[in-house]
């Protein structure tokens, strides 16, 4: 399951970089958050920051439950937190599939089922 959590880690930190991007300004904005603008207004670029530390926060979280990097938090209910997220990106698929965003039902909607898929194999080996 290692290698799978790395694969994982590695998608979230491309997710990682273009939510960077998106707060940065850059016009990927049809991709993401319903597709709604070219250039997200300060509001969601601010929320686009948030998304890429979150983000990160998921890739640590799997690769601690695979023992890809040590756990210096033997508290941390790292099974409830993998379960959390990986229901979030079944959620996540269904509302990318839904989006009036043709860019983002076309890329985020694999992207995420993907991951999706990845975490649950991951959660039930």
């Amino acid at each position: 399951m290692s290698i799978l959590s790395i694969i994982v880690a590695l998608i979230f930190c491309c997710l990682t970089i273009f939510q960077l991007l998106l707060s940065l300004g850059k016009p990927y904005g049809e991709a993401a958050m319903g597709g709604y603008h070219k250039v997200l207004p300060t509001p969601l670029r601010i929320v686009s920051a948030a998304n890429a530390l979150i983000l990160l926060l998921f890739a640590a979280a799997f690769l601690l439950y695979t023992d890809v990097l040590p756990t210096p938090w033997s508290w941390l209910p790292l099974t409830t937190i993998v379960w959390i997220i990986t229901i979030f990106l079944a959620i996540n698929t269904l509302a990318n599939a839904f989006s009036r965003s043709k860019k983002e039902r076309i890329i985020m909607t694999p992207l995420s089922g993907l991951t999706f898929i990845l975490c649950l194999i991951i959660i039930l080996n």
